[in-house]
């Protein structure tokens, strides 16, 4: 697909088109060089928030005043001299994700009790200088690769509105993808990272265990689910990474600490690389999409030609990784469940959260047991291979409807068969990035995931960052929704 080559833009704080078009990099460095104010991002973020909430419908909770009241202080503290990575930058933030003053919904239905202290990773954006305008939808408990839900609808895709852009953390990939603010926050505990960025034309990090801090919970969802950045290119995904990583005192797992964004620009050397279109085992019939096939391996191509060694060689994980991701996933609906008194949710959650309460013992206990046997396993693969290139998903993105009022199997089969490939490393804890794509012949954006072994983030930025360098995804934007 042909893209719009990237104007020179003059920050002028009353041009919203020109506003909506810069980065996170872009927009902090327009803060501390004083041609752009914080009030002035913070309420364009807002405006085109609020203008693109009918259409779109990214953003669960909006903080208009205290956003404002936080930017105008951050433009004090501007003048004053001070400098920080984000100070005085909009970004958003997943509802399942704490903010001090507001309520955790996660996707659900009902009336929550405003939370009482910033989750880590809140904080330490904070700490960095950030002003977060809302919370993005989420569907019920992250539990779907769609963003959906009785209690807030259906957000739409910005490439294409009657398509989902994803899930979980649909609503962060759509608020980005439409320029509403230039990053976000999600998380990822079966792809819902990786899976949105891939439907929405967006860089996304799914992090090593424990690199961005789940706190309040010393690990999410039994150790699945990552918190990771969602942008619009490498470098600005990475220092998002790197304002928003580190640990709380009680975190179960602390990686040592990594510099993402000096990673961006670094030449990674001649890797061997594994192109493996293997879908892992399912219960249900999947099928890798032509237009995704052609995709990768297009990528493939493109890796070959920045000096790269590209091997189709498939990875077989085995049925024991399954057998680890069902007993951790649903113990960890369950007690999220469990820690949200009065929530209204789906039937289709309420069978989940039972299959957890039967799961919630020996099989828990076994499917912990069982993860270093696996990284044994599939790390071996890594003996040839520095890296894997794979399809993020398996089809461009539904209709967002398609997973309105159809049954337990039926959801099962449908989320299955669109995105068989991503939940993997949520078992095994290691970092993967998405990598757009390009486009399907009506339009609808699709993506690629470069996967490493423990605390490879750094390898695998440097080549996405060459992969952006190459393809330029970074010019292609959706119409405007504001």
């Amino acid at each position: 697909m042909t893209v719009p080559s990237r104007r020179r833009l003059s920050v002028v704080p009353d041009r919203a088109p020109e506003l909506a078009e810069l980065g996170l990099a872009d927009t902090a460095a327009a803060l501390a060089n004083g041609t752009l104010s914080s009030a002035a991002a913070v309420a364009g973020a807002l405006d085109r928030i609020e203008a693109g909430q009918p259409g779109l419908n990214a953003f669960r909770v909006v903080r208009r005043d205290r956003a404002l009241a936080e930017a105008a202080a951050a433009d004090k503290r501007l003048a004053a001299g001070e400098r920080l990575p984000l100070l005085g930058v909009p970004i958003a933030v997943k509802d399942d994700t704490d903010i001090a003053g507001e309520p955790t919904a996660f996707g659900c239905g009902g009336d929550f009790e405003p939370k009482i202290e910033d989750a880590e990773a809140v904080r330490r954006l904070r700490a960095a200088g950030a002003v977060i305008v809302g919370k993005t939808n989420t569907c019920e408990l992250g539990q779907l690769p769609f963003t959906s839900g009785a209690a807030f609808g259906h957000t739409r895709n910005p490439w294409a509105a009657e398509h989902t852009p994803g899930g979980s953390s649909g609503g962060s990939a759509a608020a980005v993808a439409a320029g509403l603010v230039p990053a976000a926050l999600g998380s990822d505990g079966a792809g819902s990272v990786r899976i949105p960025a891939a439907w929405t034309n967006l860089v996304g990090i799914k992090p090593q265990r424990g690199r961005i801090s789940t706190w309040p919970a010393a690990e999410a969802f039994n150790g699945l689910t990552v918190n990771g950045p969602l942008a619009r290119t490498v470098a600005d995904a990475a220092l998002l990474l790197d304002t928003a990583a580190g640990p709380h005192a009680g975190d179960r797992h602390t990686p040592e600490p990594i510099a993402a964004a000096d990673a961006v620009g670094r030449d990674p050397g001649r890797l061997r690389i594994a192109l493996s279109l293997r879908i892992p085992f399912t219960a249900t019939r999947t099928a890798l999409d032509p237009e995704v096939e052609a995709a990768t391996r297009r990528m493939a191509a493109t890796l070959r030609k920045l000096g790269h060694s590209v091997t189709i060689a498939d990875l077989h994980y085995g049925l024991m990784i399954g057998a680890s991701f069902l007993p951790r996933s649903m113990s960890g609906i369950r007690s999220v469940f469990d820690a949200m008194p009065g929530a209204e949710v789906d039937p289709r959650t309420r069978v989940n959260v039972a299959l957890g309460r039967l799961l919630d013992g020996p099989a828990l206990f076994a499917a912990r047991r069982a993860e270093p046997l696996l990284h044994r396993r599939v790390g071996a693969f890594f003996d040839d291979y520095d890296l894997v290139l794979a399809p993020t998903t398996a089809t461009p993105p539904p209709r967002a409807e398609e997973i309105d009022d159809i049954g337990f199997s039926a959801t099962n089969n449908l989320i299955t068969a669109a995105c068989p490939y991503t939940w993997p490393w949520n078992v095994l804890g290691w970092p993967s990035v998405n990598v757009p794509a390009g486009f399907t012949e009506t339009g609808l954006p699709i993506g690629t995931q470069l996967m490493g072994t423990a605390d490879t983030e750094q390898l695998l930025i440097s080549v996405a960052a060459q992969l952006e360098s190459e393809l330029h995804w970074e010019r292609a934007r959706p119409h405007r929704w504001w």
